[in-house]
């Protein structure tokens, strides 16, 4: 019985993990990304600096979908100084990270 019990809570819990992340690509809130040139890619970084480790690089027109996860910050700056962490899912991975908000705009998810 209690390995019963064990496998609905793991299935529900797998479930729902499911359903949050189908809503987070759908509606407004996802991305494109601008101001980068066809043969080059805009770098997505771990923590919001340029000095930070590159997590994913997207191409202008990227397969996938970008998401916006937060408002970008600090609030403060002006807009094009501003990191935004976003998610960006391509197939089978996600993955998140900072880019700058100077390269994306907002877009209709699919």
């Amino acid at each position: 019985m209690r390995i019963i019990i064990t496998t609905v809570v793991i299935a529900i819990h797998i479930v729902a993990s499911a359903a949050i992340e189908a809503r987070a690509t759908s509606g407004p809130g996802c991305l494109y990304v601008v101001n980068v040139a066809n043969w080059d890619t805009l770098n997505m970084r771990a923590s919001p600096s340029a000095k930070s480790q590159i997590v994913d690089k997207l191409k202008p027109r990227t397969d996938g979908i970008l998401h916006l996860e937060q408002a970008c910050t600090p609030k403060h700056r002006p807009w094009a100084k501003r990191w935004c962490l976003i998610k960006h899912y391509n197939g089978d991975s996600v993955t998140t990270g900072y880019v700058k908000a100077r390269f994306i705009r907002d877009s209709d998810c699919p």
